[in-house]
C-alpha cells in the first residue's frame, strides 16, 4: 500500500524507467528522469535545513520542472504551495505570507519575479531559481542547476494523513482560502479518477489546464500514477495549435473547461484534423451548455465524453457522468465517485426530496483537511464530517445530480473563480469612484463574465476604457470586467446590502 503519489511515481519509474512521462516543447522526460529530478529537488530542499512541516511556494508554469518541484517538495516531507502564475506580485506575496512559506522555487523568467523577490526582501524567504530548459537534455540541466543537498537517501517518511499541498482557490482578498490536501486525499482522488477513465500506460493526454488549480493537478496526478504520458501545453488560446498537436502526436485524451471546448468548436474546424486516436474527453470546471455537449459529441463521435463535477475542497472530483448516459441524462453531472457520499440538504441540514433544490454536501477520502490558518471557515465548511460545498443542485429519481448554481456570489470565469470583492477593491481605488459593485453576467465562451457598476463622485468623469486600463495594472486578465456601466445609485436592500442580482 502506497502512502503518497511520490511513492506511486517511484514505483512506475522502477517498472518502466524509459517510458515517457512528460512532454514539453522539445523536452521529453522519462519516468526515470522525473523520479531522479524529484530526488534532486527533495535533496536540495532537505539541504536547506527547513523544519519538516515547512511550506514551499512554487512559481513555475506548466512544465516538467513544475512536476519535479511539486512532487519533490512532498518527497522532502514539506508542503507544496503552487501559485497562480497569472497573478500579480502583490497577490503572490500575500499568498506566500499567508502560507508561511520560507522558501520559493521560481522561474526567474516569470514577469513578476523581480518585483516579487524585492517585495520579499524583509520576509525571510529563501528564493531558489529553477532552470527552465526545454531542450533534449532538460532533465539533466535542471538537476545540475539545483543546489547540492542531502540526496535521495534522505527522503522523508510520509503518511496518508500528512499535509501534502495547499491550493489557493479564491484567496486573493483580505481572507485567502488555502485548501489543505493530504497525501491520502491526493492518492484517493487520483486512483478513483484513473479507474473510471480507464487510464492506461499507453495513453497520451494533452493538458492545457494550469497545474496550480485542482482540475489540472488531478490530470497530472491521475495520469502519472497510471504510467501514462502527459503532453503539456502552455495555454489554450490557440485552438488550432491544440488540434494540430492532438493529430500529430496521436493524443488519446483531452481535458477541458467549457471555455476550452467553446474555442475548439467555435474557432477551429476539428473535423479537418485526424483525431482517430482520441479515446476520451473530460469536462469540468463549470457547467457546460447542453447544446455544446451535443455538438462536441457530433464533432468527435468516436471519443467518450465524461462530464464531471468537483471542488478544490474535494481534491478535485466528486461526481462523473458515464459517457453512455450522456443522451439519457443530458445536463446531469452524474453519480458520486466510488467511496464518496453525497446528500442534497436544505438550510436546516435535512435532506431534500427528489427534484427539490438544496446544497450539495459530500464526504469521502478526498475531502480536504480544512482551510489553512482559518479555523472559523473550516468549521463553517466541514460540519459533522461533511463538506458543505456551497453549490446548489437537485437529483432525479435515480440519484443523478443536476447543478443549479452557487449559494455564494463567487463568479466563475472559465476555469477561474473570481471574488467580486477583490475587483471592487481595485475599482474603489480610482479617485473618481464613489461606489462600485461587481456581479456576473452570462458569457457564451466562458460561462460567466464580470460586470462592474460604478457610481461616480459628483463632478467627476470616467469612461469604461480607463476603468479597464486601471484593472489591467492591478488584476489578472480574467478578472478584468467585460462590461462597465455607470449608475446614479446602486440597488440595495433595506439593510443596506447591495442586491447583486439586480446589477446584471
Amino acid at each position: 500500500m502506497f502512502a503518497s503519489l511520490v511513492h506511486v511515481i517511484e514505483s512506475v519509474a522502477r517498472r518502466t524507467p524509459g517510458a515517457a512521462a512528460l512532454s514539453w516543447h522539445r523536452a521529453v522526460w522519462t519516468y526515470e528522469g522525473l523520479s531522479r529530478a524529484i530526488d534532486c529537488v527533495a535533496g536540495a530542499l532537505l539541504g536547506q535545513a527547513l523544519p519538516s512541516d515547512s511550506r514551499v511556494a512554487l512559481l513555475i508554469r506548466n512544465s516538467p520542472q513544475y512536476a519535479a518541484a511539486y512532487y519533490g517538495a512532498m518527497a522532502a516531507g514539506q508542503t507544496a504551495v503552487p501559485l497562480n502564475v497569472q497573478e500579480r506580485a502583490n497577490v503572490l506575496k500575500r499568498q506566500i505570507e499567508h502560507s508561511g512559506a520560507k522558501l520559493l522555487l521560481a522561474d526567474p523568467a516569470h514577469p513578476e519575479f523581480a518585483v516579487l523577490v524585492a517585495s520579499l526582501a524583509d520576509a525571510n524567504v529563501t528564493v531558489l531559481t529553477v532552470n527552465m530548459s526545454d531542450g533534449a537534455d532538460a532533465c539533466n540541466v535542471f538537476c545540475a542547476s539545483l543546489p547540492p543537498g542531502a540526496g535521495a537517501a534522505a527522503r522523508a517518511e510520509l503518511s496518508p494523513d500528512q499535509l501534502a499541498c495547499i491550493l489557493y482557490t479564491s484567496g486573493t482578498t483580505g481572507r485567502p482560502k488555502g485548501v489543505m490536501l493530504s497525501h491520502g486525499n491526493l492518492l484517493a482522488n487520483a486512483r478513483t479518477i484513473a479507474a473510471y477513465l480507464d487510464i492506461r500506460p499507453d495513453d497520451k493526454v494533452l493538458c492545457p489546464l494550469p497545474f496550480h488549480f485542482s482540475y489540472g493537478a488531478s490530470v497530472l496526478n491521475s495520469n502519472l500514477s497510471a504510467g501514462a504520458q502527459v503532453l503539456l501545453e502552455d495555454n489554450s488560446a490557440f485552438p488550432q495549435v491544440l488540434a494540430r498537436r492532438m493529430q500529430d502526436e496521436g493524443v488519446t485524451a483531452f481535458p477541458g473547461v467549457p471555455a476550452t471546448f467553446a474555442l475548439l468548436l467555435g474557432r477551429c474546424k476539428l473535423r479537418d484534423f485526424d483525431l482517430s486516436r482520441l479515446r476520451y474527453l473530460t469536462q469540468a470546471g463549470g457547467s457546460m451548455p447542453r447544446a455544446q455537449i451535443e455538438l462536441l459529441r457530433a464533432t468527435v463521435p468516436h471519443a467518450k465524453v465524461f462530464i464531471m463535477y468537483g471542488q478544490t475542497e474535494a481534491t478535485a472530483r466528486l461526481t462523473y457522468l458515464a459517457p453512455e448516459l450522456l443522451e439519457k441524462k443530458l445536463g446531469s453531472v452524474g453519480l458520486p465517485l466510488s467511496g464518496v457520499e453525497i446528500e442534497i440538504r436544505d438550510a436546516d441540514g435535512g435532506c431534500v426530496p427528489v427534484g427539490e433544490i438544496g446544497e450539495i454536501c459530500a464526504r469521502g477520502p478526498n475531502v480536504m483537511l480544512g482551510y489553512w490558518q482559518d479555523a472559523e471557515l473550516t468549521a463553517q465548511t466541514l460540519r459533522g464530517g461533511w463538506l458543505h460545498t456551497g453549490d446548489l443542485a437537485h437529483s432525479d429519481a435515480e440519484g443523478y445530480l443536476y447543478i443549479d448554481g452557487r449559494v455564494a456570489d463567487m463568479i466563475k470565469v472559465g476555469a477561474f473563480r473570481v471574488s467580486p470583492q477583490e475587483v471592487e477593491e481595485v475599482l474603489a481605488a480610482l479617485p473618481s469612484v464613489e461606489e462600485v459593485a461587481v456581479t456576473a453576467i452570462p458569457d457564451e465562451m466562458l460561462g460567466q463574465a464580470i460586470k462592474a457598476v460604478i457610481v461616480l463622485r459628483p463632478q467627476m468623469q470616467l469612461d469604461a476604457m480607463a476603468v479597464k486600463a486601471h484593472c489591467r495594472q492591478h488584476l489578472a486578465t480574467y478578472k478584468i470586467p467585460k462590461l462597465v456601466e455607470f449608475a446614479a445609485v446602486l440597488p440595495r436592500t433595506s439593510s443596506g446590502k447591495v442586491q447583486r442580482y439586480k446589477l446584471a
